[in-house]
């Protein structure tokens, strides 16, 4: 395979992700956390020229962080998968990334751990609005439960932002 110098397409695609948007989202009950209400603030920036991308995200509950993660999501062109490293405030160190393919509008990326499986649904519904889903599947079960659910919306910039 030749060394590739400059990003395909496929890793433009991740561009989508670029820029900051603010969320609402549904947390499910689980052996993390309780269920409820909660808000998101998501930047993201494209790194080495558009081969990669970081998503910096944070959670809040009750007026207080609940949780944050860096998603550094990029395409091997090895398995024409998309690839998403996450690491966050659990603390876990991902033994591997997720792995997926865009279906039209929509990215699913799967991740398999000693505890399970989780499948992350990113649903663009056009360049300023998309839907977040997280499931998971418990090591040794064929059931997914949901963990979080959001709609995220491109932040209105503000005079003050722009400086």
């Amino acid at each position: 395979m030749a060394f590739q110098s400059t990003p395909s397409a496929a890793h433009f695609r991740l561009s989508a992700f670029a820029g900051v948007w603010e969320g609402e989202e549904h947390v499910a009950a689980s052996a993390w956390t309780n269920e409820g209400k909660a808000s998101a603030a998501l930047s993201g920036e494209a790194l080495f020229g558009g081969f990669f991308l970081e998503q910096r995200y944070r959670q809040m509950r009750d007026g207080a962080v609940s949780f944050e993660a860096r998603n550094v999501f990029g395409f091997d062109g090895s398995d024409q998968a998309y690839k998403l490293y996450q690491f966050d405030s659990v603390g876990f160190a991902p033994p591997s990334p997720a792995s997926g393919e865009w279906n039209g509008n929509e990215l699913v990326l799967t991740k398999t751990s000693p505890r399970g499986r989780q499948r992350t649904a990113f649903t663009f519904e056009n360049e300023d609005c998309y839907r977040m889903g997280v499931s998971f599947s418990p090591a040794g079960s064929d059931t997914w439960q949901e963990v979080v659910s959001g709609i995220y919306r491109r932040a209105a910039l503000t005079s003050s932002n722009l400086s």
